[in-house]
């Protein structure tokens, strides 16, 4: 029919079909009588001679019968360029379909009337519907003839085959392979980077440790905070666009969900009214969104919202530096009471009873001398006791303790107290030394200076805390006590010493130090740690390599030094002269041009060549600000130094390193209790 319907549209257009499209309406009409022809000469055996001859008349009948249906359909043109087209090719058979597939014949005639689409548009219809008719023909031929094809291949046909089969079994295979290796390798990566997550930086507040533990976890919550970031955006939209009824209506919803959510994190902690409010603020989402729906000023109110809470970000960070830097410069009230306690107590003490005993250990070059500059009581005490209770031979030990006038008193009256043991101790106040002045000092000639006090006091003075931030870590109040520059004049201090081991008092003895006294420091006066396992802690870091005298005496990749506990020589510090080095480079940075305030730059300096390397497990740094300090290396180390802002006797203290700080403190000791000092 559909050949019929398509020859009878347009008899006589036939003429200027290209030949595939003509050979295809050919063989929808002969394909069923063809086949049969077919049938006749190809499932026969072929040794029977008598019915191939047979079976060649009944081909050779059928074609004639054939022929005589497709005159009354097609004009003589079309005929003629069938029968010229056709001449010299073989009968009709399935074994010539297998030499010469349809398929592919087909394809390129199909390319060629796709090139040649637009003079084809009429007869498309009349193809299409061939071309149904052939495949079901097709499908049928095939379901008759299937048992018999599989005859008909030969045993090396079938075996080349089964080869391709497996073949391309092995390919798949090989294929699947390849993925589970590829998702296997991605997944050892993610565990990889997840590893390098460190969770006890996180913590709880950790939302990727979070969401992986739970996928589902606290999903209320965030779709609260969700919908209220979008009445948020479609409030600002129905002010702008004068819809005062639903720009009231999101803002009740708005303040709803707030009071619900509050504080919460966690689904669990959420009201029981929490639902009801997510349907509300649902609704009026809903309403919002068909009324005031606009991608572009959506998209524009939500950048507006990033960008605004970007910067309160940046500027609450700013005050949460400002405010930790300020913690730790000030004097916690519990301390500052003891502080006031024992001076009380020590100007009521009679004379006779304010000095120490053992004082002629202080001058004897064959003990262990300890030299420790601080301010603090409790953070003194500390350092003096976990050296006693770790020391071999404790009467051995003797402790030069220097503090400011301020707090002489406090100092004295805690030692005298709660004396070391068998150990000397001798405190004094460098407001006492009397050649410590601005003659001599560079560094307190600088600090009188108005250049200076102008730094400190008048100079961008902050009005905001964020604004304060910026330049609070060098106006830290040590850097104005002399007691922080005092370790220069070590031989000055102690004339008769030969070594001595500087301490800072944020530090906490573990073992017995000893050893240090026997370490070889190989013709140099400072025996430290060095810290150069971070890039952060190299000279470049510290000093100002665009200034010409620090690049042409100086390595920029030298590797740093730590404070804290140093081993110095002091008889070697003589012959070199140190105390002058350090007086020569400090005048040069009196613009503050070299470096910026402190002592590790300027230690750095004067002690440039003449560091010698200790091993690392004598000081173990960073429990001040790093949390991820190996358990292993704190507990092998020698000294463990608190440096950084969370000093352990500030609130801020990293709770996880306090313990070994707070274990040398006596919390039941009067004067503590009366303070309300506690753990």
């Amino acid at each position: 029919m559909a050949v019929k319907r398509g020859a009878g549209r347009n008899n006589g257009g036939f003429c200027g079909l290209r030949l595939p499209v003509i050979l295809l309406l050919v063989f929808s009409v002969l394909a069923p009588l063809l086949f049969l022809t077919g049938r006749g000469i190809h499932f026969r055996d072929s040794t029977d001679q008598k019915d191939v001859t047979r079976g060649s008349q009944i081909s050779n009948w059928r074609e004639r019968l054939a022929m005589q249906h497709l005159k009354p359909l097609f004009s003589k043109e079309v005929l003629e360029t069938i029968t010229a087209n056709t001449q010299g090719l073989e009968p009709w058979s399935l074994d010539n379909m297998r030499k010469h597939p349809l398929s592919s014949s087909w394809e390129v005639a199909g390319s060629e009337a796709d090139q040649n689409k637009t003079t084809l548009n009429e007869p498309k219809d009349t193809a299409s519907d061939a071309a149904k008719v052939t495949s079901q023909n097709k499908e049928e031929n095939v379901a008759k003839a299937g048992d018999h094809s599989i005859l008909a291949d030969t045993p090396a046909k079938q075996q080349r085959r089964r080869l391709r089969e497996q073949r391309r079994e092995k390919r798949a295979n090989q294929l699947v392979h390849q993925d589970d290796e590829a998702i296997i390798k991605l997944e050892n990566s993610a565990i990889e980077r997840s590893k390098g997550v460190d969770s006890a930086v996180l913590g709880k507040y950790s939302i990727w440790r979070r969401d992986f533990e739970n996928e589902n976890s606290d999903s209320t919550v965030r779709l609260m905070r969700d919908q209220m970031i979008m009445a948020r955006v479609y409030s600002s939209i129905a002010k702008m666009k004068n819809k005062l009824d639903l720009y009231q209506e999101l803002l009740t919803r708005l303040k709803e969900s707030q009071r619900s959510l509050g504080e919460v994190t966690t689904d669990a902690d959420l009201p029981k009214s929490a639902p009801e409010k997510i349907k509300a603020m649902g609704q009026v989402l809903s309403k919002s969104r068909e009324q005031l729906y606009d991608c572009k000023l959506v998209t524009m109110k939500l950048r507006a919202m990033l960008q605004s809470a970007d910067e309160q970000v940046r500027s609450l960070k700013k005050q949460s530096t400002f405010l930790s830097q300020l913690a730790a410069k000030t004097v916690p009230n519990g301390i500052h009471c003891l502080s006031m306690r024992l001076t009380i107590g020590y100007y009521l003490l009679p004379l006779e009873k304010r000095r120490f005993p053992r004082s002629e250990n202080l001058e004897n070059p064959s003990l262990y001398h300890y030299a420790l500059f601080s301010d603090n009581v409790l953070a003194a005490s500390v350092v003096v006791n976990s050296t006693i209770r770790n020391a071999k031979e404790p009467e051995k030990h003797v402790f030069h303790l220097v503090t400011d006038k301020l707090n002489f008193g406090a100092m004295n009256m805690w030692f005298l107290l709660n004396p070391p043991g068998k150990a000397t101790i001798h405190v004094e106040n460098v407001d006492e030394f009397k050649w410590l002045n601005s003659s001599y000092c560079p560094v307190l000639r600088q600090l009188e200076s108005a250049a200076m006090k102008e730094y400190y006091f008048k100079a961008d003075h902050p009005t905001t805390l964020s604004a304060g931030s910026s330049n609070l870590k060098y106006r830290n109040p040590k850097y104005l006590s002399m007691l922080n520059h005092l370790r220069f004049y070590l031989p000055q201090v102690y004339p008769k010493l030969n070594k001595i081991l500087f301490l800072d008092d944020d530090i906490v003895v573990q073992k017995d130090l000893t050893g240090l006294w026997a370490v070889d420091l190989h013709g140099n006066v400072n025996g430290a740690v060095e810290t150069c396992g971070e890039s952060f802690h190299r000279f470049d870091k510290y000093l100002n390599f665009s200034n010409p005298k620090i690049a042409r005496n100086f390595d920029p990749n030298a590797c740093g030094w730590a404070y804290g506990m140093n081993m110095f020589d002091l008889v070697e510090w003589k012959k070199k002269d140190i105390t002058g080095i350090y007086h020569k480079w400090q005048n040069m940075n009196e613009e503050r041009t070299l470096w910026k305030l402190g002592t590790l730059p300027p230690g750095l300096i004067t002690f440039y060549g003449l560091t010698h390397p200790l091993e690392k497990t004598w000081h173990v740094l960073g429990l001040g600000y790093n949390p991820s300090i190996d358990r292993a290396d704190i507990d092998n180390a020698a000294v463990i130094h608190y440096n950084g802002n969370m000093k352990p006797w500030l609130e801020i203290a990293m709770t996880k390193y306090r313990p070994y700080w707070t274990k040398y403190i006596k919390y039941n000791h009067p004067y503590l209790r009366n303070c309300n000092l506690n753990e």
